[in-house]
C-alpha cells in the first residue's frame, strides 16, 4: 500500500470515528425504597435493641402504629435525623385496623423517592403483629424491607405481670390480633397448663367463645393485661367466664392490645407481681422545664413506674447584646484568663455555640483551668472532650464551688483572671465567692432565660385541682415561672425540689416541699422522689390504708409553709 493509500484509509477511519455518538455517561442507579420494620417491645422504651436506635438514626422516615409510639421516640437514647418525618399509620375511615395492602401503600408512597422508612412495630414484627403481609405487598410495590426484631410481647407482658413463664406443665403461646380463633389456631388449648393469648379488645368476646369450645371451664383463672409494660398498664384478676365483662369495664377502645393469662401460672401471680409495684407506678408527674433539659429526668422517673407530663416554662434564649461574649471568647482565645467556671449545661452550651461560630474547637482550652458546679455539667464538658479541673466534691451548687475554689496565688498563678459565663438570672454567690478568693471574676452573660407561654386550660386546671401526683422543680426558675404561668399546685400535690436553694424558692411561694435530692442533678431528684413514694407506700400498709396515690387522697389537703 502506497503512503497516500494509508493516509487516505486513515482519514476514512477517522471519519468514520467521528460521526459516531459519544459515549453515553453512565447514569447512577435509582435507589429502590427500603422499610425496615422495627420491633419496639410491648411499650416500655427501654426495651429497644441497639439495632432498633441504629435503624431509626438513619431513617429519613419514621411510621408509627398509633400516638402511643411516640413516646418511645422521646427516649434519651433515640435520635432522629434532623430532616426525620414522622407519620402515623392511624385508623380506617370506619375506625377500624387498617388492612397490610392499606398500610403497604402508606409505606410505598414514602419509599418512591428511594429514602429509608423505619416502621415501627409494637412487640417483634412477625411474631406479635403478623405484619409478613404488609412486608409482602411492600415488595410487591418495588420496595425491599428488612426487620430488626424486638422482644416479644408474648413473654415480656406475661412477666411484667408477674407471671412464671418457666410453670410446670408447660406454657402455649398464641397471637391472634385479626380475631380469628380457628380449630387449628386452638387445637391446645383446652390441655395447656397455662395459655396467653395477645388479641385486640374488640376480640374478646370471641376469645372467651374459643377458650371454652377448647374446653377449658368457666371458673379458669384468667388475668387480662392492658397497655402492658406501660407506665398506665392495668391487670385484672377474673375468671374466664367475667373476663369479657371486667375488660369491657376497663373502657379501653376496641383496637387496644390485651394479653390474657389463662390457668395455673396465672394463680400465683400475687408472689411475683414486681412492675405494678415500683414506688411511682401510675403516678403522673408534672416536670417543669427549660427547653431540651427534661429527657434524663424523665427517663429516669419512668424506671420507677411513673407517668411524665413536660410543661415548658423557661425557654433558654442568647443574650440580648452579643459583644460582651464575643469579647470574653476573643480573650479565652487570646489567654486572658487562668480559669473558666461554668455554673450550668447552658452556659457550656452557650460557650460551645459561640467557638463553633467562630471557628474553634476545644483545643482552645488548652492552658486553662476549667471548673464546673457538679457532675451533670462535667459531662456535658466531656461530650465537648474537655476534661475539668475541679468539680465539688460535697455539696455541687455554686455555694459548692466556691468553697472548694483554690484562692489566688500571685506566685503559683500568672493570671487572676475567672471567666464566669451564667445566666441573666443567676445568683451573684459564685462570683462573691471568687472575689473574696483574689480572683478578679468576669461575669459574662452567656444566655438569657424567657418564661414561657402558659399551658393548655387543661394542663392547668389539674395542676391547681389535684390531677398531678407530683411534681419536680429542676430549678428556682421553673419554680418562679410555673407559679407565674399556670399557679400553684394543689396542696395535696408531692413537691420535689432539686436542691436547698429551689426548696427555698418554693418557700417563698408558699408552697412546702416534701422531697429535696441529695445530690442537684435530675437522676438524684428521681431516686429521691421514689425513695419517698415507696416509703409513703410502707407507712400507709403499716397503718393498714389502702396504698393509693396522692392525686386520690385529696380530702386532707397539707398545711403551706
Amino acid at each position: 500500500m502506497s503512503p497516500t493509500s494509508a493516509r487516505s484509509k486513515s482519514r476514512l477511519q477517522s471519519s468514520a470515528v467521528s460521526t459516531t455518538e459519544p459515549p453515553q455517561t453512565p447514569q447512577p442507579a435509582r435507589s429502590k425504597g427500603r422499610v425496615i420494620y422495627v420491633g419496639t417491645g410491648p411499650g416500655d422504651p427501654d426495651l429497644l435493641t441497639l439495632g432498633a436506635i441504629a435503624a431509626l438514626a438513619d431513617a429519613s422516615v419514621v411510621i408509627l402504629d398509633d400516638e402511643r409510639q411516640r413516646d418511645i421516640l422521646a427516649h434519651p437514647a433515640i435520635t432522629l435525623g434532623a430532616d426525620a418525618e414522622v407519620a402515623t399509620l392511624g385508623m380506617s375511615e370506619a375506625g377500624r385496623p387498617l388492612s397490610p395492602s392499606a398500610r403497604a401503600r402508606i409505606i410505598l408512597k414514602h419509599t418512591e423517592s428511594g429514602v429509608r422508612v423505619v416502621r415501627l412495630v409494637s412487640g417483634d414484627p412477625f411474631l406479635d403483629n403478623a405484619v409478613a403481609d404488609e412486608a409482602a405487598a411492600c415488595v410487591r410495590g418495588g420496595a425491599d424491607f428488612e426487620v430488626v426484631p424486638g422482644v416479644s410481647s408474648l413473654t415480656a407482658v406475661p412477666e411484667y405481670a408477674g407471671i412464671d413463664l418457666t410453670h410446670g406443665g408447660g406454657v402455649h403461646f398464641a397471637s391472634v390480633c385479626d380475631g380469628r380463633f380457628t380449630r387449628t389456631v386452638t387445637a391446645q388449648w383446652g390441655t395447656a397448663q397455662t395459655l396467653v393469648v395477645s388479641t385486640l379488645v374488640e376480640h374478646v368476646g370471641s376469645l372467651v367463645d374459643a377458650v371454652r369450645s377448647a374446653g377449658r371451664a368457666d371458673d379458669d383463672h384468667v388475668l387480662a393485661t392492658l397497655h402492658g409494660g406501660s407506665t398506665e398498664q392495668v391487670t385484672l384478676t377474673t375468671t374466664l367466664a367475667d373476663l369479657a365483662a371486667e375488660v369491657k369495664r376497663s373502657a379501653v377502645p376496641g383496637a387496644d392490645p390485651v394479653h390474657v393469662i389463662l390457668g395455673a401460672a396465672a394463680e400465683q401471680r400475687a408472689e411475683l407481681t414486681w412492675y405494678e409495684t415500683k414506688p411511682l407506678f401510675g403516678w403522673r408527674v408534672l416536670v417543669p422545664r427549660t427547653k431540651d433539659q427534661a429527657a434524663p429526668l424523665i427517663a429516669r422517673l419512668r424506671t420507677y413506674g411513673a407517668h411524665s407530663d413536660e410543661v415548658p416554662t423557661i425557654s433558654v434564649e442568647p443574650p440580648r447584646s452579643p459583644l460582651q461574649m464575643d469579647k470574653a471568647i476573643r480573650g479565652l482565645v487570646e489567654g486572658r484568663y487562668e480559669w473558666v467556671a461554668f455554673t450550668s449545661v447552658n452556659a457550656v452550651k452557650a460557650v460551645r455555640e459561640k467557638f463553633e461560630e467562630y471557628g474553634l474547637d476545644a483545643r482552645a482550652f488548652s492552658g486553662l483551668k476549667v471548673a464546673t458546679v457538679g457532675d451533670v455539667t462535667a459531662r456535658a464538658l466531656r461530650d465537648w472532650g474537655i476534661e475539668p479541673d475541679l468539680v465539688p466534691e460535697h455539696e455541687q451548687s455554686a455555694a459548692g464551688l466556691a468553697a472548694e475554689f483554690p484562692p489566688y496565688d500571685d506566685v503559683l498563678d500568672p493570671i487572676n483572671r475567672v471567666f464566669l459565663p451564667r445566666a441573666d438570672i443567676a445568683t451573684e454567690t459564685l462570683a462573691a465567692g471568687l472575689v473574696k478568693l483574689g480572683w478578679e471574676v468576669e461575669d459574662v452573660t452567656a444566655y438569657r432565660t424567657v418564661r414561657a407561654a402558659p399551658p393548655a386550660a387543661a394542663v392547668r386546671d389539674a395542676i391547681k385541682t389535684g390531677k398531678f401526683d407530683a411534681v419536680v422543680f429542676t430549678s428556682s426558675s421553673t419554680v418562679r415561672n410555673l407559679v407565674g404561668i399556670a399557679g400553684k399546685p394543689h396542696p395535696a400535690t408531692i413537691l420535689a425540689a432539686i436542691g436547698p436553694q429551689t426548696a427555698k424558692t418554693c418557700e417563698e411561694h408558699g408552697l412546702r416541699v416534701d422531697v429535696v435530692a441529695g445530690n442537684p442533678s435530675a437522676v438524684d431528684l428521681a431516686d429521691a422522689l421514689a425513695a419517698f413514694a415507696a416509703e409513703r407506700r410502707d407507712g400507709l400498709v403499716a397503718a393498714g390504708e389502702p396504698v393509693v396515690k396522692p392525686s386520690l387522697r385529696k380530702t386532707s389537703p397539707r398545711r403551706r409553709v
